[in-house]
């Protein structure tokens, strides 16, 4: 075959097996597809299929000797990459071929400005330094949808939104122009504006360069709208591949027809005026003070949450939904009082605005929280089952060893996650799985509030729908209140009873969920359900519902 027609990565009868004192575990089991120069393939499959454990064996990222590859060979431009040496595949890193990571939070250094981190990126390689850097490193934050990137050179990534740290991610994938990227979910965090933006990013830049584009992601909206060719995973195996079209219209394997018909029940819960509010509050202040100069005065605020009054009644579902860092899980963290806020802040009829750690711990078992990144939440030290225990262990301590490992046990079968696994780390899961730890450790406590924070944005279609209907049935069980914020609003209007919508630390529309979906009042809502429907394109062509 000569080199114009020969495809940029060829993966030959590939297979990944992770050796462990219980056994060894074969997480990939001979797979094969190529991708050509200027092509872009979707791995697709729900959470633990195996996409991204084949993704990172392209660079050998893998945490070997644990990690083996009994079969297979994996080529680019021709040469063997599982064989090379370290000193070798580091030449290629970053430079020929690119990754994007799922959990921008654990791969971004929290010691070092977002301007270091993308600069050491172009130093590496042989880039331009100094004031040349610089104006490239504002090219990219600016081509990734950071607004006013001169004012976040200096930021650490404590100080960005979930979204935000994403596109750095991947203004440092994108950094030298690399011939091949590989995205593991690089949009999960993304609201669907900036979602649009990135996949016409990404579109624009492979044209423009040439760049081949390995896409790995549970959102079949994105993979019918960006690739070219997609290959359906299931239990470690590719079942079926093929055009995106052809795949799509006409699927072949019954996982692939299950993935397809996936979709969360538009089934909210109802408004619900006669029942008691469990939390509400009254302009709703949090700024954060910008200090500049020698004496680090204050110079002025970044208004995360500016003002916003609302209510929730027991038993109604509060769907919050804006841009990223529009203030909505900052608004989450201070309903909690996770961080320092000015206003009221009612719960079960108390006042808990200003009370001290011990006189706010009666209260912490009835308000519970699942975050956003799963691996930064949970401890890299304690088994699953140690972590789901914990809150037990803590707030009803009368429990004996026996009934908690019953309640942890529950917890992990309510979530979709088998209670055998709950002697393993939270490094041996999958992002999925991760969010679904997360989920089981906030209601096995029984709370009354709970504060979701994009619980499904790391689950693929099968689990989102699951998982949807999991949160609705425990919903109904226990008459729980959530407060759901998610960029994703097919899932949000499948739960919530009532909606408001956040720009900039503002609330700019608010409403009983259903009217407003039908009937949004603001150009900002319209533009933001616009963009959503855009994306949730449908199988048959038509827009999601």
């Amino acid at each position: 075959m000569d080199a114009l027609n020969q495809p940029l990565l060829s993966v030959d009868d590939l297979s990944v097996a992770f050796h462990q004192q219980s056994g060894t575990t074969t997480a990939v089991d001979r797979i094969s597809y190529q991708i050509r120069r200027g092509e872009c393939v979707a791995l697709v499959g729900e959470s633990g299929s195996g996409k991204s454990v084949s993704a990172l064996s392209i660079l050998k990222l893998l945490p070997y000797p644990t990690a083996s590859h009994p079969t297979g060979q994996i080529r680019f431009k021709g040469r063997e990459l599982l064989g090379m040496s370290e000193n070798d595949i580091r030449a290629i890193r970053g430079n020929e071929i690119s990754i994007i990571f799922q959990e921008p939070m654990t791969s971004l250094n929290p010691l070092h400005t977002i301007e270091a981190q993308i600069g050491e990126i172009l130093q590496l390689h042989g880039g331009p330094r100094g004031a040349k850097a610089r104006a490239r490193i504002l090219e990219l934050l600016t081509q990734v949808g950071i607004p006013e990137p001169e004012t976040r050179l200096a930021s650490y990534p404590h100080q960005l939104s979930g979204g935000q740290r994403q596109r750095v991610m991947i203004a440092m994938a994108l950094a030298n122009e690399p011939d091949l990227l590989i995205a593991d979910e690089p949009t999960t965090a993304l609201d669907v504006t900036v979602q649009a933006q990135i996949l016409a990013l990404l579109a624009d830049i492979r044209a423009r360069l040439g760049m081949s584009l390995l896409f790995i992601t549970h959102d079949l909206g994105i993979v019918r709208r960006i690739a070219d060719v997609v290959c359906v995973m299931n239990n470690g195996k590719i079942v079926e591949q093929g055009p995106v079209e052809q795949v799509f219209t006409a699927p072949q394997h019954a996982y692939t027809r299950a993935l397809l018909a996936a979709e969360p029940k538009p089934d909210p819960a109802p408004p619900r005026p006669e029942q008691p509010v469990v939390i509400s509050t009254d302009n709703l202040k949090v700024w954060f003070p910008i200090k500049r100069g020698l004496m680090r005065k204050t110079v002025g605020h970044i208004k995360a949450v500016d003002g916003v009054t609302l209510e929730v009644r027991k038993g109604e579902t509060l769907g919050v939904v804006g841009e990223s860092g529009s203030g909505k899980t900052t608004l989450g963290l201070a309903l909690l009082r996770l961080i320092s806020s000015e206003g009221p802040i009612v719960f079960l009829s108390s006042d808990i605005q200003g009370l001290k750690f011990k006189e706010m711990l009666p209260f912490r078992r009835d308000m519970q929280i699942v975050f956003q990144d799963p691996f930064g939440a949970l401890s890299p030290r304690m088994a699953i089952g140690d972590i789901v225990a914990e809150g037990l262990s803590v707030h009803q301590p009368h429990l004996s060893e026996d009934e908690r490992e019953a309640r942890v046990i529950k917890a992990l079968t309510d979530v979709g996650l088998d209670p055998a696994t709950r002697f393993r780390y939270p490094h041996e899961f999958s992002g999925g799985q991760r969010q679904r730890i997360s989920i089981a450790r906030a209601v096995v406590l029984e709370p009354n509030f709970v504060v979701l924070d994009e619980p499904t944005s790391a689950l693929d279609m099968l689990f989102q729908a699951q998982m949807v209907d999991l949160l609705r049935e425990l919903q109904r069980k226990r008459d729980l209140t959530y407060m759901f914020i998610s960029h994703d609003l097919r899932v949000v209007a499948s739960l919530a009873s009532h909606l408001i919508v956040m720009k900039q630390g503002k609330v700019v529309e608010e409403g009983p969920a259903a009217e407003l979906f039908k009937h949004p009042k603001t150009d900002y809502t319209r533009a933001l359900f616009a963009a959503a429907f855009r994306l949730e394109t449908a199988p048959g062509g038509g827009a999601a519902p």
